[in-house]
Order: C-alpha cells, then structure tokens, then sequence
C-alpha cells in the first residue's frame, strides 16, 4: 500500500563550503533506498494532476509503479515514450510549477519528488545498461533539417526520427545540446548526462553536424533544397543588455558571454583549457532569472570575495526557481533587491569601479500582473564592484530572420508563427526560444514535439 505521510526524500547535497569551490554537480543521486522510499509515497492517482501538467506529457504514475515493481529499465523506457531527456529533465525542469506543484499530496503531506525519482530512473538505467532508444517506423523518404541542438530542436528530432523521417541536426557550435550545454553549469547539469541523452537520439539514425551557422553557413533556402521541411529551434543566444552608461566598460560581461566561456569553453579551468575569464574581488550580477542563478554561483566558484545579485523587485516577484535561489543562498551569494542599476562606473584604465544604483519601492502591476518597480527620489548609492555580469534576458540572433526575409518576425524579433504553428515560409516550422524570446527546456521540449507532429502532417500532404 503507498504511504504518502511518510517523509518526503530530497536526497544528500555537497555542503555549500565544498561546491562552492568545485564544478561537481550539488544534488546526489538518490540510493535504492531513498527511490523506493519516496515512490511508495505516490498513490498512483487514475486522473493524476502531475501528469496532466507535464508539459510533455510524462507518464508520472507508471513510471513511478514500474520503479515500484524494480524494473527501472521499464520505468525509463515509460518516460522515454513522450520525453527523449529524462536525465536533463530531472535535473533543469520547474517541477514545482508543473508536476510536483499539483500532486495531490503537495498541501497536506508534500508533493512526490517527482524530479529526483525521474533522475534516480535515467541515472540508474544508464549506468545499468538498461535505457533503450525508441524504435523508429519504416523510413518514409522524407528529408527533414532541424536547426540548433538545443532542447527543442533534440526533442522535434527524436519525434521525426521516430516517424521514420531522416533527420540532420546542424548546430553552429562544436558542441552539441545548445543552451544545454552554454547555459547550464555542470554543477547542475553535468556534461556527460547531455552527452549520453543525445547519444541515444543518434541510435535512432538522427545525424548532428557541427559548425553550421544556418543564415551565413547555410541559408534556409538552400536547405530546403535538400531537405522536405526544416524546423527552426536555434534558441535565444542573443543577450539583452541595460543600455545604461559605462557599459562598455572592462569588467562587464553578458550573462551570455561569461556563461558560455565557464560551461562551455571551461574557462574555469584556465591555463589547463584555452579559454581565459577574469573576475574581480567584488562581482554584481544585474537580474533575478535563473541565468542570473547560474552566472552568481559560478562566478562564485571562481573565488571573488563577494558575488551579489542585484535585483529590481523585491524576493516574491524573483522568477528563478526557489531552489536556485537557496542554493545560491546556501553558497554565499548576497542578494540587493529593488534596485535599478543607472550607471557603470570606470577608473582612469576604463575598468568597472562601482555600480550607481537607485533604490525602488514596488507600484501598480504592469501587464503580466507583476509590481512595477518605482524609484524612490534622492536614494541613489554606489555598489563597490569590479565585476558585473549582466543576465536580464536574451533575444534570438536576427541572423536567420534578416537572410530569409520570407519568415515573418514580431516586434521582439522572435519568429512569428500562425494559429497553426506555421511560420509564413512553407515547410518551415520552429519553436523554443526562438518563437517565444526565452522559456524552460520543457516548454522548448513542447514546442518541438508539437512541431514533429505539424511536419509529420504536412509530410503526409494533410491540411
């Protein structure tokens, strides 16, 4: 019988003293123990909630009884029906705004730890030797490119190549897994566990290729030449900046720019990679969203002596996960809230001296019900900093859009799509941060299985 009052299990964490100064990933996996321990928990709901509101539809209690029953290669199998990355997923997705934030368990006893268990199953599995890639259908002839290998564009391939589609994935990088991999410190998400996710999308017969910048490598145009239908999922690498004076200063850095250089180049570990980074004594990080999460707790790592977060609203309107932010916490990372940054103070060698700041109070809400921040008169100060990473959202690279005119974009500059999915130019399909300017792997992951299924229609010749 389950037993949801028993404890929740959240697993073992290296103690913030310690992974404050490594790059191993934070959370343990959990023993047999803690797994079966916190899938008793799960009462196997026939309408379950969890379910309902997993944006890619995971199939939370049967994956969770097969765990039950000790058939962990079965249980993976489960999720691997709708979700090619279980092992990312269980570590970067929301739970707590999908699945977790609506089991049935969550007011009274604390929801299943849905994320761990889904970890503990991908992990286990692999390391076992059990996960199995999808069977594909019989090949249909059909030719499709997907452009950028982040989530979204892995998540459209896996569906096309099981729809017995050949699939090329061209990633501009030389690396694959996209935001996966320059976004995502291996803290949280560590290398080998994209590597291995993506591996298994190549066992379905989908090809990657390197080092295409789709729009200066290759044009859309020409692709369609080769391919039937193309699927645009090249992210949102483009950083927003303040647009505040001083910002070209030494010592400024997009989160975009000092993420990449610490996950993907592996700056961290300079003289022994080639890529170098440099951080002050004193580092401010502008933004409250979990890329400014990940650029605080590494920049951290990287041995400054303070790393603040400095942040235009107050604690309750922060939109990076509550975890993230504990953690961040947890490792020593100070937090200035409402506060907006108005200038970039430099020394006589143009480098970063001190942030001018403004104290805020909080307004009316602006459209998306969210208090705006008002500026209290004759409270500016100075932040002593030498460091500032800016991490307050990103945009696409207009590349795409300005070297194929045919695709319509929007004002924010994301590709528009029509009460379809479609974008304007036929056969041409996207989703990911590319159609909405910024979003979680999983709704990227949404974005690209429901585009597989558009293509696969509009492969068959259906309206």
């Amino acid at each position: 019988m389950p037993n949801p009052s028993a404890p929740r299990q959240n697993g073992k964490q290296q103690a913030p003293e310690t992974r404050k100064r490594n790059f191993d990933e934070v959370a343990q996996i959990f023993t047999k123990e803690e797994a079966l321990a916190e899938a008793d928990r799960c009462l196997n709901c026939k309408n379950a909630r969890c379910q309902a509101n997993c944006p890619v539809g995971v199939q939370i209690p049967a994956f969770i009884a097969l765990l039950k029953d000790g058939k962990v290669g079965d249980a993976a199998s489960k999720i691997m029906e709708t979700s090619l990355l279980p092992a990312i997923c269980g570590r970067v997705c929301p739970q707590e705004k999908h699945c977790e934030g609506n089991c049935i368990l969550k007011d009274r006893f604390g929801s299943v730890n849905v994320g761990m268990l889904e970890r503990y199953v991908a992990d286990t599995a692999r390391k076992e030797g059990l996960l199995k890639a999808p069977q594909t259908a019989a090949p249909t002839g059909k030719k499709v490119a997907c452009i950028g290998s982040g989530p979204s564009s892995i998540a459209a391939a896996a569906e096309l190549a099981r729809a017995g589609h050949e699939v090329t994935v061209f990633e501009a990088l030389h690396a694959f897994g996209g935001v996966l991999r320059y976004g995502i410190p291996s803290f949280r998400l560590p290398r080998e566990v994209i590597d291995h996710e993506i591996e298994t999308v190549k066992a379905m017969g989908v090809k990657f290729v390197t080092d295409v910048l789709v729009g200066a490598t290759e044009k859309i145009g020409d692709l369609l030449k080769e391919f039937d239908a193309v699927y645009v999922g090249s992210g949102a690498g483009l950083p927003t900046m303040t647009g505040i004076p001083g910002e070209n200063a030494v010592g400024v850095y997009s989160a975009n720019e000092f993420l990449t250089r610490v996950n993907l180049m592996q700056a961290y570990k300079f003289p022994a990679t080639d890529t170098p980074i440099q951080v002050g004594r004193r580092v401010a990080v502008l933004g409250g969203g979990n890329s400014a999460m990940d650029a605080a707790r590494c920049a951290m790592r990287l041995g400054p002596d303070t790393v603040t977060i400095a942040y235009r609203r107050s604690a309750a309107e922060m939109p990076a996960r509550a975890a993230e932010v504990e953690h961040a916490k947890e490792e020593g990372v100070q937090f200035e809230y409402l506060v907006t940054p108005k200038e970039i103070m430099a020394d006589e060698k143009g480098r970063v001296s001190g942030l001018k700041c403004t104290r805020n109070e909080l307004g009316a809400p602006d459209e998306r019900g969210r208090r705006r921040p008002v500026e209290i008169p004759g409270s500016e100060f100075v932040m002593p900093v030498d460091t500032i990473i800016v991490a307050i959202g990103q945009k696409p690279n207009p590349i795409i859009a300005k070297t194929t005119p045919e695709l319509k974009t929007t004002e924010r500059g994301v590709l528009e799509l029509d009460e379809a999915g479609k974008t304007s130019m036929p056969g041409v399909y996207a989703g990911g941060d590319i159609i909405r300017g910024g979003a979680t792997v999983l709704l990227a992951m949404k974005d690209g299985i429901e585009a597989a299924g558009r293509i696969n229609a509009y492969l068959k010749g259906d309206k």
